[in-house]
């Protein structure tokens, strides 16, 4: 049906409405007006471009739509309707609008803008007329029309904001706005600030978060106009960056954010920002550059980012604030690093170098987080970090903070476990962290508690997992004993040993509860108390925490009985498991948030729990071992061979076998280890019958069957096996078997008899034994063996030289080109020292013989018979094991008594031997005995003379061998109450009058006055006065200089009546004063105590001086002190303050004092004649002496062969002990000189400087 068609004036033209569409006015209800309006829509949806009929006809209705009636209107419905008639009427007039006031269109198009907002409900019922808005808008690039407005601006921005409110999922509207605005974008002339804000804004993490939608229509239009945007955007950033005009966008603040986003979006969109970054990288605010780190930081280690391959400059100046002096920026750097790694390992070689400097960062917390971040990246994947990298973390292993070094050792011990332990990434990732185990171990070997229990704890968790099932946990302990090192095996091993210590004190502790409450009682339990605190981390509060754990047991019967069977040795591991647990539970109540005493006795029971070793473990390791003999094993697949299986499988049981021995004892474990005793390897049947040695008390009455079979092994082992299988033997006999006279005496006795220095190589073992024999029962065989010491031992053996040696020069050969007749002098030396040791006294004088002959050995440099048939690297295993018998002898106290000072001064001397492998292994035989306090105090005299070895790392070796040893003297003085007599062979100090009587006897010490003797006298002073002198304990400085005092009025007891011995003992004592005074302030205090000297060495003191003591020279006044006799000037120097007076020069004992005022005195007396020539010849000494010749001149050359052990062929003479030149002294600042006073420094004759180092 046609309606005829209705026409209306608007303004002067007539309105045309479409057929059925009556005329709309404000005078007809909304419903009526959205009924008509739809029609109208209608109308305008089927129109198209080329309609110019009907465009002309409805051309006054599009205006008339236009109107304030209709943009204003109330009701959203008419105003959709209205809008989706404008959107028709710009598509269907396109491309020119049939509005033509920009005002209007303005209104018209902020009108549709906000119809847009209905997109926000897709569950509206007109959601498809505001889609269809959206589309028309899109489709025909309506907006496109506002370019040629001057404030289109203000429409845009408008439009966007509108849009990235109302965006929704809904993919065909994400489409069509984005259409929509990449129009606006890429067909304007520029995107104005505003408008770049309203797309930048939704970038922001606030905004992001709140409106993900919006977030990634932004990122996709952004995508869509990087061309066009990208400069816009490089505008933005260069006013706020470089310009710093930060008032041009309300984002300035959030600029580093955007950036971040940007680059994730596309990095072409920041081609122009980047080198503004790096001018900001250079910022004098540390802020500012840490905020452009973080940024950089995000932007190089995002994965697939390209940025530092594509702009090089950035990231080499990014990588330069790894250096920065603001902390922040090189944490921020570091951080950084872990992500870089992990993302782009192509970079690590670049990241090296910073993280090396780094890993020695003054900042802890910098410190720290490089091994986080090397570790972090190595866990994820080994093959990300180098060994360079890796090599850093071991080397923070020993920093001096804890937590880095606790992070460090943690961080390797997790790579370990997952790439050694689990092989999550193959053999060869394995192979290349095979060293962690063993550095991890050496950390042991650190003084503290903390890195000892940390170890424990990596070994127990990571290592050796003690929740593996006995056999896994038995395997790997078995194939990782195998492949460590040797030092890594002696940490291993101690720590076994201190675990075992530990549970020893508890055992005592708890034995000491059951006994009845007594001060004594008390006074015991005080001392393990302290002795297990001290094995705790943070002795102070641990030793509290151990006396309320202590009362704590004395309280709790249950607790205690649940703590001894936890340390009982048949303790399995399991059942120590359960005691832990419920030990910690009963001392859980009450509960607190933090429990430092709970954590404490947790530390020791960790300590003291077997969580490893058992029966069951030690059946399983046996079984291992088994398998290897056998060749079932996987030796090979471990990374080990069968032969190193076997033998550090045996090594590790004999280790074992002294901290559980009770775990060995059963048939099954003993029938292995009689087989590993067939076994031709030498190494693996010694550790065997050690092994039954420590674990076979129980043998001879349990298991007779293995008693039967062993016999004749230990036997055969003890007359004709290797030495250390015949010392085995032996005392496995002794310690097992109830009948061990009768069994000693069947090896004695043939052994005795078949004794033949013709054939020496057959020597050897038959000594070893008779000599440990004769130790082990002297009341049996003591008789016996004199005649045979009288009649073979000395006269036969060793006063007699069969052979002549190999004449090759050398002064150390190895143990293989030892002659055999040698390797049995020094075997039947030991003898000798075993069977005294055996006999414990002298009353057949055999010790006093011994001595003569041992010292006559020492004298003759090895060569007893003096024939000149043996070798000089002979002669040097002869000095050596000369010197080590006369120091054994000295831990007896029967024979320290009878041993004279001249012999005390032979052994002494040895330390300065000029075969460098005899000082070696004789100063650690010496370091070995004291530290264990059982040689007499006079010995640690003898490092003092290790101020003359040539070789630097000697010295070094020698001054850590004293700190040790006056270190646990002090402790066990400090732990120990002791008498006064003992407190003389303890305290430390009373070492000096050993040390000053030892070097006025140095054979090098000849001429008093001579100035080179004298400065090496004040050398071995020093040596040792500097570690004594390290701590001012208990005014012992003031102690030292009153001891040395009374020295000098005493008179040498070696020597009494000789006015020149006493001479050279009363000018050491100067010396001693001299690096005393200027080594401390308050030696001058007074000291109530009167020091005590050794009547072996100094007479008693006389009422009348001996010898004048410098008073001056206490208080601090210099002198020049002269002998009429002497050929050069000794100059005696304290911290003193210079008195320029003039004072006549006093004589007094033949001896000349001056008092030094000045060096231009000290010149003046030069001047005049008092100094002769020091080059003027003076004749040697006539007098054949015994001991060690004076120093030779040497031969540069000397000591570059002394380590190789080729003879020094400069020096002249035996025993010297400097074969360096003269000037290794003087070049030398780590012994420790005295200072030199600033105004001597310059002026006065060179002697004179140097004498006042």
């Amino acid at each position: 049906m046609e309606f005829p068609q209705q026409q209306k004036s608007a303004g002067d033209a007539k309105i045309t409405y479409p057929p059925g569409v009556k005329e709309i006015t404000d005078k007809i209800s909304n419903d009526e007006v959205v009924r008509r309006l739809k029609m109208v829509v209608k109308t305008y949806m089927d129109m198209d471009q080329d309609s110019e009929e009907e465009k002309q006809q409805y051309l006054a209705l599009a205006l008339h739509l236009a109107s304030e009636f209709f943009l204003r209107n109330p009701n959203k419905d008419v105003r959709l309707l209205v809008a989706c008639c404008l959107a028709d009427i710009f598509r269907i007039y396109a491309p020119e609008a049939p509005y033509t006031s920009h005002d209007k269109l303005k209104d018209i198009f902020l009108f549709i803008t906000r119809q847009l907002k209905g997109l926000e409900d897709t569950k509206s019922p007109q959601f498809n007329r505001y889609f269809y808005l959206l589309e028309n808008l899109a489709w025909v690039k309506s907006y496109n029309i506002c370019f040629e407005l001057e404030d289109c601006n203000e429409i845009f921005i408008q439009l966007f904001k509108t849009l990235f409110s109302v965006i929704n999922h809904n993919q065909k509207v994400q489409m069509h706005m984005l259409d929509l605005m990449s129009s606006i974008i890429m067909e304007g002339d520029g995107v104005t600030q505003e408008l770049l804000d309203t797309i930048l804004i939704n970038l922001i993490p606030a905004h992001k978060n709140l409106n993900k939608q919006a977030y990634d229509l932004a990122k996709t239009l952004l995508k869509r106009t990087v061309q066009t945007i990208e400069t816009c955007i490089a505008n933005f950033f260069n006013q706020v960056l470089v310009m710093g005009k930060s008032s041009v966008s309300d984002l300035s603040e959030h600029v580093f954010d955007l950036i971040q986003e940007l680059f994730s979006i596309d990095p072409l969109l920041l081609v122009s920002v980047m080198p503004q970054l790096e001018f900001k990288l250079k910022s004098n605010d540390g802020e500012e550059r840490l905020a452009v780190v973080r940024l950089l930081a995000k932007l190089f280690g995002v994965k697939d980012s390209e940025l530092a391959t594509q702009n090089r400059p950035l990231w080499q100046c990014f990588l330069g604030r790894f250096n920065d002096i603001h902390v922040p920026v090189r944490l921020e750097c570091v951080k950084f690093a872990s992500h870089c790694l992990m993302n782009h390992p192509d970079l690590a070689k670049d990241l090296t170098e910073f993280l090396k400097v780094r890993s020695h960062d003054p900042e802890e917390a910098i410190r720290h987080d490089v091994i986080v971040t090397i570790i972090n990246a190595g866990k994820k994947d080994l093959n990300l970090v180098n060994d360079q990298l890796l090599g850093f973390v071991r080397e923070r292993m020993l920093d001096k903070r804890w937590r880095v070094r606790k992070e460090a050792m943690m961080g390797l011990a997790q790579l370990y476990k997952k790439y050694c332990l689990h092989h999550e990434a193959g053999k060869e990732s394995a192979q290349k962290i095979s060293w962690i185990k063993d550095k991890l171990l050496h950390i042991y070997y650190q003084n503290s508690i903390d890195d000892k229990l940390l170890v424990e704890k990596i070994f127990a968790q990571y290592m050796v997992p003690h929740s593996l099932e006995t056999e896994e946990k038995m395997k790997c302990l078995y194939y990782l004993y195998a492949c460590l090192d040797t030092n890594a095996v002696k940490a291993l091993n101690e720590m076994w040993k201190c675990q075992n210590m530990l549970r020893g004190l508890v055992r005592e502790l708890l034995d000491l509860h059951k006994l009845p409450t007594s001060e004594a009682n008390n006074a015991a339990m005080f001392g393990k108390l302290m002795t297990i605190a001290k094995n705790l981390p943070d002795p102070g509060k641990a030793q509290d925490f151990m006396k309320k754990f202590n009362q704590v047991l004395g309280e709790d019967e249950k607790l205690r009985v649940q703590l001894e069977q936890l340390i009982s040795p048949t303790c399995s591991c399991k059942q120590a498991e359960l005691c832990v647990r419920e030990i910690t539970r009963k001392l859980t109540f009450p509960k607190q948030p933090t429990n430092p005493f709970l954590e404490m006795v947790k530390f020791l029971l960790e300590r003291i729990a077997p969580v490893h070793i058992d029966s069951e473990a030690i059946s399983a390791l046996v079984k291992l071992l088994n398998k290897s003999i056998e060749g079932t094993a996987d030796d090979d697949d471990e990374g080990v061979t069968p032969d190193t299986a076997i033998r550090a499988g045996l090594e590790l049981l004999k280790v074992l076998s002294f901290t559980h021995p009770t775990s060995f004892h059963s048939s099954e474990t003993y029938e292995s280890l009689l087989q590993c005793l067939k076994m031709e390897d030498e190494k693996v049947a010694e550790a065997a019958i050690q092994i039954f040695r420590n674990t076979g008390h129980k043998i001879e009455s349990e298991l007779p069957q293995i008693r039967s079979t062993l016999i004749p092994i230990l036997h055969q082992k003890a007359k004709r096996g290797t030495p250390h299988q015949a010392k085995q033997a032996v005392h496995c006999i002794h310690a097992i078997f109830h009948n061990k006279e009768v069994q000693l005496a069947q090896i004695f006795e043939p052994l005795s008899r078949s004794l033949n220095g013709d054939v020496p190589e057959q020597l050897i073992t038959p000594l070893v034994s008779l000599g440990h024999i004769s130790m082990l029962a002297p009341d049996q065989f003591a008789s016996p063996m004199k005649s045979i010491v009288a009649n073979f031992i000395v006269k036969d053996l060793l006063m007699n030289d069969r052979l002549s040696g190999n004449r090759n020069g050398k002064l150390w050969t190895s143990d293989d080109e030892v002659s055999p007749e040698v390797l049995a002098k020094v075997q039947a030396i030991k003898l000798l020292v075993r069977w005294l040791l055996g006999m414990k006294n002298n009353q057949s004088k055999s010790a006093n013989s011994t001595l003569r002959l041992l010292s006559a050995m020492l004298v003759s440099e090895g060569d007893l018979t003096e024939q000149k048939k043996i070798s000089k690297s002979d002669m040097s295993r002869l000095r050596l094991s000369a010197g080590c018998a006369i120091m054994k002898l000295a831990q007896e106290p029967c024979y320290h008594d009878i041993i004279t000072p001249e012999q005390f001064q032979l052994c002494g001397l040895v330390l300065n031997d000029e075969c460098y492998q005899v000082r070696q292994i004789f100063a650690q035989k010496l370091h070995v005995a004291l530290v264990k306090l059982v040689l007499p105090l006079e010995y640690l005299a003898v490092f003092a003379l290790c101020a003359k070895d040539p070789v630097k790392e000697r010295r070094a070796h020698a001054r850590q061998c004293l700190l040790k040893n006056i270190s646990v003297r002090r402790e066990y003085i400090k732990q120990n109450p002791v008498s006064q007599e003992k407190l003389l062979s303890l305290l430390p100090e009373y070492v000096v009058p050993y040390m000053i009587h030892l070097l006025a006897h140095d054979p090098d010490f000849t001429k008093p006055q001579d100035f080179e003797q004298l400065i090496a006298i004040k050398e071995c002073l020093w040596f040792m006065l500097e570690v004594l002198m390290v701590k001012n304990e208990n005014n012992s400085h003031a102690f030292l200089r009153k001891m040395v005092e009374s020295i000098k009025q005493t008179k040498d007891a070696q020597a009494p009546d000789d006015p020149k011995a006493n001479e050279k003992l009363y000018i050491v004592c100067e010396v001693a004063l001299f690096v005393i005074v200027n080594k401390s302030t308050t030696c001058h205090l007074d000291c109530p105590k009167d020091p005590l000297l050794p009547g072996k060495f100094f007479t008693p003191p006389d009422k009348v001086t001996i010898f004048p003591v410098n008073t001056k020279l206490i208080t601090g006044c210099s002198f020049i002190c002269m002998w009429k006799c002497s050929s050069l000037i000794m100059i005696y120097s304290g911290l003193c303050m210079r008195r320029k007076i003039m004072v006549r020069v006093q004589e007094m004992d033949g001896i000349i004092w001056v008092p030094l005022t000045t060096c231009q005195e000290v010149e003046s007396h030069t001047e005049k004649g008092m100094t002769p020539n020091p080059s003027a010849a003076t004749p040697p000494l006539t007098k054949p002496r015994r001991g060690r010749p004076p120093k030779a001149l040497s031969n540069p050359g000397g000591v570059a062969a002394e380590k190789a052990g080729g003879a020094s062929t400069g020096a002249a003479g035996r025993g010297r002990k400097r074969a360096a030149p003269a000037q290794d002294q003087a070049s030398e600042p780590a012994s420790g000189k005295i200072p030199k006073e600033q105004d001597e420094a310059k002026k006065g004759p060179q002697r004179q400087m140097d004498l006042q180092r």
